[in-house]
């Protein structure tokens, strides 16, 4: 009975703190539109189909389809750090036929249907089509504001509830909830039946023995080690000691985070000894912070410049993008006299050596790990149509024109060169359409993004199509910093006889320049490298 009590108290501590953070989640107020008046309503009593008003810095209550927002043309920024651990800032749109629904009266009566995908745990990923007015509209990731997310930098917007509960994509990607048991626990349970299995043997070698010998006392030897049974306060101990170690872990003042102000929060006590233990993990060891550092460019006219500022996801005078580098190449151009100014979803402005210059942006053909590059479609206010690239110099270099191989040859050499030095590199390219090209294509590019079925291999099919015979327009390279303490905790592991792999996808070069700074050269021999085309 004491060892199930104790084992009872400590079980119910963890299941009250659970509770309670249970509670503070789904007690967050969210303003929900009711008959044409907004009203203070709990999570836990939003439903599919209601139309949230969102504030700046509040966290998304459900998965959302925006509607509409403060910024001009339905635009909003989020960050989704929950989700993905990014702290990078996001741009989402509303559709444009909703944009302009920003009052309330307006809010009540819309009536649309949204016919989409069922819930599923893909962040990256929607699906759906917008019936409005006898018209239907499609509807994609980027028309979305997921639950866990951020609003920031906006001052309101609105958005209709899609998944809400358990059917939102948070929540579908936390799985079922599974008990953990710790390498102590393991081992624990190991020795209990290894010690019960045992004694058992000796309990029937007792019993054979005395029918054997017919006799009335067993040996002194077998009688003591039957008393040698695990005690039964053993796992109780444990868990005590867990209890409080716990408490220690959320006392402990040195591990107070002061740049996010954050102090550490031990949020179970059954996984506290798991945090010593060396297993295999993917951390990331470079800094989120990118800076620009060297460039080629092979062009005499402004537009080489003019790339760097065009080419990208940058929000509006933050300099904030969806990756660092951009914000370093944006910043760069700025110290050329070359300023973007704004976004919107169909122009960038800039300021190019003290002239203002709005482009108009046609297309943007997103990046993701399998393209591994990224390209926008502008004209320019001459009338010309650009298409700008950007990646890596494997992918990039092979959509060349035949006419780039002298070209090329010297661009490989400059990039080595950087990679030797530890830098990140990006080659650039572009490539002048025609009115009938860009019509084209675009007719092409509008079908496949209405597609209903096999949406994203449609798409990767149409960029695939205009990403060729490009124009060789430069190459650049990014610092790359090691987070503060990477080399000490490497050396440390490595002294621990640990073995320790690097994962990279940048060149021989740059690897050879991380193991110099990482120590790894002096402090252990390289055992292998291994470099595989993909």
């Amino acid at each position: 009975a004491l060892v199930l009590s104790i084992t009872a108290v400590k079980d119910a501590t963890d299941d009250y703190f659970r509770h309670k953070s249970d509670n503070q989640v789904n007690n967050r107020q969210s303003q929900v539109l009711i008959r044409g008046s907004l009203q203070n309503e709990k999570w836990m009593n939003v439903r599919v189909g209601d139309i949230i008003k969102l504030e700046n810095n509040q966290f998304v209550a459900a998965d959302l389809l925006l509607l509409s927002s403060s910024e001009p043309h339905g635009l909003c920024y989020i960050e989704t750090a929950e989700l993905d651990g990014s702290t990078n800032m996001k741009v989402r749109q509303s559709v444009s036929v909703t944009s302009e629904l920003e009052d309330q009266n307006n809010l009540a009566s819309f009536d649309g249907e949204v016919v989409c995908e069922p819930p599923n745990n893909k962040l990256d990923r929607f699906c759906g089509t917008l019936y409005w007015r006898d018209k239907k509209y499609t509807l994609t990731n980027q028309n979305m504001l997921l639950r866990g997310c951020v609003l920031r930098n906006t001052e309101a917007c609105y958005g209709l509830v899609i998944f809400a509960g358990p059917d939102t994509k948070l929540m579908q990607n936390s799985g079922r909830t599974k008990f953990k048991r710790t390498s102590i626990d393991r081992l624990m349970n190991t020795l209990v039946l290894w010690v019960g299995q045992r004694n058992f043997l000796k309990l029937i070698s007792a019993a054979l023995n005395l029918y054997l010998t017919l006799t009335e006392n067993l040996t002194p030897y077998v009688q003591f080690s039957l008393f040698k049974f695990v005690s039964a306060l053993q796992s109780p101990h444990v868990e005590v000691i867990r209890l409080g170690h716990s408490y220690f872990i959320n006392w402990d003042q040195q591990m107070f985070c002061s740049q996010c102000n954050t102090a550490a929060e031990a949020r179970t006590t059954t996984l506290n000894e798991e945090l010593g233990q060396v297993g295999e993990h993917t951390p990331s060891i470079h800094c989120k912070n990118s800076k620009s550092y060297q460039a080629y460019l092979y062009c005499f006219e402004l537009h080489g410049l003019a790339f760097l500022f065009v080419c990208n996801t940058l929000v509006s005078l933050l300099y904030k993008a969806q990756s660092p580098d951009e914000g370093a190449l944006v910043t760069a151009a700025r110290n050329f006299g070359f300023v973007f100014r704004s976004r919107t979803p169909g122009t960038v402005t800039t300021t190019e050596m003290g002239r203002t210059v709005t482009y108009s942006l046609l297309a943007i053909l997103d990046f993701n790990n399998i393209r591994k590059r990224m390209s926008v479609i502008v004209r320019n206010p001459e009338g010309r149509i650009r298409l700008y690239c950007k990646g890596a110099d494997t992918v990039l270099l092979e959509r060349l024109h035949p006419c780039n191989q002298e070209l090329m040859a010297v661009t490989s050499d400059h990039l080595n060169e950087y990679a030797a030095d530890g830098l990140r590199t990006l080659a650039l390219a572009y490539r002048d359409l025609s009115e009938d090209e860009w019509e084209s294509w675009s007719e092409s590019h509008r079908f496949a993004d209405k597609a209903t079925d096999c949406r994203e291999d449609r798409l990767a099919a149409a960029y695939e199509q205009i990403e060729q015979d490009m124009m060789l327009l430069g190459a650049t390279a990014i610092e790359d910093k090691l987070q503060e303490g990477v080399p000490e905790t490497i050396a440390v592991l490595s002294l621990a006889n640990i073995k320790i792999w690097v994962l990279t996808g940048d060149k021989q070069g740059k690897l050879l320049f991380i193991f110099g700074s990482l120590w790894l050269i002096f402090l252990c021999s390289i055992k292998s490298c291994y470099s595989m085309e993909t």
